[in-house]
């Protein structure tokens, strides 16, 4: 059994910054790859970032240049370091760990952008 806790969600004024971290237990195969999506009230679950055992990253096109994915494999932990936050940032953030057929979700943490 895989379980995903995410931790770092807080309210925070636009242009601030905020740090995720998500820490996998369980049996973790490799290769793998973990990330992040979020989802606001009304709309659909979309892509933040992700990063493979390899150190690969993928990003949404809306927080290139402003969100760094990175990742400690020793320790299964994986982090969002978001920076320049805008009140669209505003979402319930999830945390995803991708193995050959399986997918495995966090419960998310909330992440809050007052303008």
């Amino acid at each position: 059994q895989v379980q995903l806790v995410e931790s770092g969600g807080a309210l925070v004024q636009a242009g601030g910054s905020l740090r995720l971290s998500c820490v996998a237990s369980g049996s973790i195969f490799s290769p793998n790859a973990m990330g992040w999506y979020r989802q606001a009230p009304g709309k659909q679950r979309e892509l933040v970032a992700t990063i493979t055992s390899g150190g690969t990253t993928t990003y949404g096109d809306s927080v290139k240049g402003r969100f760094t994915i990175s990742r400690d494999n020793a320790k299964n932990t994986v982090f969002l370091q978001m920076n320049s936050l805008k009140p669209e940032d505003t979402a319930v953030y999830y945390c995803k760990l991708s193995i050959p057929l399986v997918n495995y979700w966090g419960q998310g943490t909330q992440v809050t952008v007052s303008s």
